[in-house]
């Protein structure tokens, strides 16, 4: 690194080729590259310090002239001497969790699979501290828990996020001067959850409570994602040794603490049929009902056209039955 550089641009180099240290030197590795300036500032910093670097520009066609400005994007990559650069179109349905989810879903499958097809060890995402707030503030509002609380992981298979630990001011300073910078309207339409919270919310609590809010909101992320993956790993452990033929008795849930029961009856709901985004806590709530307050009721309706129901001291999942319309 140069020490001629600015300090943006020596800080987001040095959390790349730290997050990179123990990836092999000669592997590709691709960076998901929208057009702004984060993962912009990350493209031109993972080139600065590795040989091997491409890039992916996934189009979401979400707003006119999508597709012009994805391969401006790419042609500044290839310029920039990232290689292969491919442009992903993809299509994006809004579905029961929204727009965002949808795109969202989208886009790691586009990563994802361009991955898997050019060989690439990893995939590089450009969120700062201060996407892991606003991820923190949203997974507090929807009330889901810890594992929502541990934000975003700064690795998950090939996916990596080495940018977590630096605030998004720092890393827009390190874009290179006459890049081309794409701004979103997503990011600033209040329409969306994630922008009222950048837009509002943390603006509100920085001044009402002091600086400094970004990085305790990603330091609590970080401290609950060490509690939510020890007992997940446990809550599993547990699952496999009690599962049986698809049912899991209920004696064996009584005795199980109620962190690791809810999580069992989770990954039991799952493995049955119920879809893993329509899933929420209230439904796991119910079917825990079945275990901790039992007085005869019947079956619990789920999603993905399942009932779990407590039958000779087990839980069982059936398909809901049809009714017939008069």
């Amino acid at each position: 690194m140069t020490r001629g550089e600015p300090a943006p641009v020596r800080e987001v180099r040095r959390a790349v080729a730290e997050d990179l240290a123990v990836v092999p030197a000669g592997a590709l590795v691709l960076v998901a590259c929208s057009g702004g300036r984060d993962s912009v500032a990350l493209a031109a910093a993972a080139r600065a310090v590795r040989d091997r670097v491409g890039a992916v520009v996934v189009d979401h066609g979400l707003q006119p002239g999508s597709d012009a400005a994805a391969h401006a994007t790419a042609r500044w990559l290839r310029s920039a001497g990232l290689d292969p650069v491919d442009v992903v179109p993809v299509t994006v349905r809004a579905g029961g969790d929204g727009l965002e989810a949808a795109a969202r879903d989208a886009r790691y499958a586009a990563l994802l699979a361009a991955a898997e097809r050019l060989g690439a060890v990893a995939v590089l995402l450009g969120h700062t501290r201060d996407d892991q707030a606003e991820t923190v503030l949203l997974g507090l509002a929807r009330g889901s828990g810890v594992r929502s609380l541990a934000g975003m992981p700064r690795t998950r298979g090939v996916l990596r996020r080495p940018l977590l630990d630096l605030a998004r001011a720092t890393v827009r300073a390190a874009v290179p001067d006459g890049a081309p910078v794409v701004d979103d309207p997503h990011n600033t339409d209040a329409r969306f959850a994630r922008s009222r919270v950048r837009q509002q919310v943390l603006p509100v609590l920085e001044r009402e409570l002091g600086p400094g809010v970004s990085e305790a909101l990603a330091r609590t992320a970080d401290l609950a994602r060490a509690d939510a993956d020890l007992l997940d790993e446990l809550a599993w452990q547990r699952y496999a040794g009690i599962v049986a033929d698809g049912e899991l008795p209920v004696a064996d849930l009584e005795e199980s603490p109620e962190a690791v029961r809810s999580r069992v009856l989770r990954a039991w709901l799952v493995d049955g049929g119920c879809p893993a985004g329509s899933l929420t806590a209230a439904h796991v709530v119910r079917v825990t009902r079945l275990v901790t307050h039992w007085r005869g009721q019947g079956p619990v309706a789920l999603p993905g056209g399942v009932e779990a129901l407590r039958d000779c001291g087990r839980l069982c999942l059936r398909p809901t039955p049809q009714r017939l319309e008069h």
